[in-house]
């Protein structure tokens, strides 16, 4: 039993090989398919994702099913993933290959219809991420971005913003001022 699990039914190298390509392989699929598809996950994107980890996992194992095999190849995909990640942040332009860029999909107060198209989002998906961030709908935001990594960024517009601290200072000395005034004259 013990022999079941700690041989190699291939050779270590065909299994870091096959790790890697099918890591790359994977990553490059998952770019191609846009930013929502990392973040956002509908019903049909999560079934996708759960049967994409067994549709890859015998080119991953070959013809292996040791626990030593499974286990260098668990270990070769998150070396593989912490290796890219770090070489990727180090630069913009890795940055931009390997996760995107972002993109406009709210312009003064509008949806950018091209780009909701292009990354496959619905004009309520994007409502409901802006109303969570604190704008009452699309016509108080003055930009919402879709992030390289799937999160939608809002910036309201000026008059939409809560009012801060310093605003409300200010208007407590304006009032104060103005009380003043009227008292002494």
């Amino acid at each position: 039993m013990s022999h079941d699990l700690f041989s190699v039914g291939i050779p270590l190298a065909e299994k870091v090989i096959r790790t890697v390509g099918v890591y790359l392989a994977i990553a490059v699929l998952l770019r191609l398919a846009g930013k929502r598809d990392l973040a956002q996950l509908n019903t049909f994107d999560l079934v996708v994702m759960l049967l994409l980890s067994n549709v890859v996992q015998n080119a991953i194992i070959g013809n292996d099913n040791s626990l030593a095999g499974g286990l260098l190849g668990a270990a070769v995909l998150v070396g593989v993933n912490a290796l890219i990640v770090r070489l990727a942040v180090r630069s913009d332009r890795g940055v931009r290959l390997f996760e995107g860029t972002e993109t406009v999909l709210v312009d003064n107060g509008r949806f950018v219809r091209s780009a909701l198209l292009h990354e496959g989002l619905r004009e309520e998906d994007v409502d409901v991420a802006v109303r969570r961030q604190g704008a009452n709908g699309v016509g108080d935001v003055q930009k919402a971005t879709l992030a390289p990594g799937g999160s939608v960024v809002v910036e309201l517009k000026r008059e939409a913003q809560p009012a801060t601290k310093g605003d409300l200072a200010g208007l407590t000395a304006a009032i104060r001022r103005l009380e003043s005034a009227v008292a002494g004259g």
